[in-house]
């Protein structure tokens, strides 16, 4: 049974950092690409960041470019989310997910992952 547990959410003032993380179970982390979703209040849930089983290759959402960074440790099982820079429409519950699929270019879709954490939520005052 996979399971994912996120940490690390909490309230935070505008321009302030958090980082999340997210630890897997029960897969060989090693061969799982892994990814960062956002889901805030009254909408859908969005896709953050995601990066390959190897680290080789991340990419961001266009709003968290150059403020957030996706990373792993393979040897932890665990997944990273550094989000500095935040702002009041960073608001939101934060779900890490896992993909089978290793290769490839893009894993922005939430169906392009298997597997998915309970989610944190992180609050960003003004």
């Amino acid at each position: 049974q996979v399971q994912l547990v996120e940490s690390g959410g909490g309230l935070v003032q505008a321009g302030g950092s958090v980082r999340l993380s997210c630890t897997v179970s029960g897969r060989t982390f090693s061969r799982t690409t892994m990814g960062w979703f956002r889901q805030a209040p009254g909408k859908e849930r969005d896709f953050v960041a995601h990066i390959t089983w190897n680290g080789g290759l991340t990419y961001y959402e266009d709003s968290v470019k150059g403020r957030f960074t996706i990373s792993r440790d393979n040897a932890k099982n665990t997944v990273y989310l550094q989000m500095n820079s935040l702002k009041p429409e960073d608001t939101a519950v934060y779900y890490c997910a896992a993909a089978r699929r290793m290769y490839g270019s893009r894993w922005t879709s939430s169906s392009d992952f298997d597997f998915w954490g309970q989610g944190t939520q992180v609050t960003v005052s003004s």
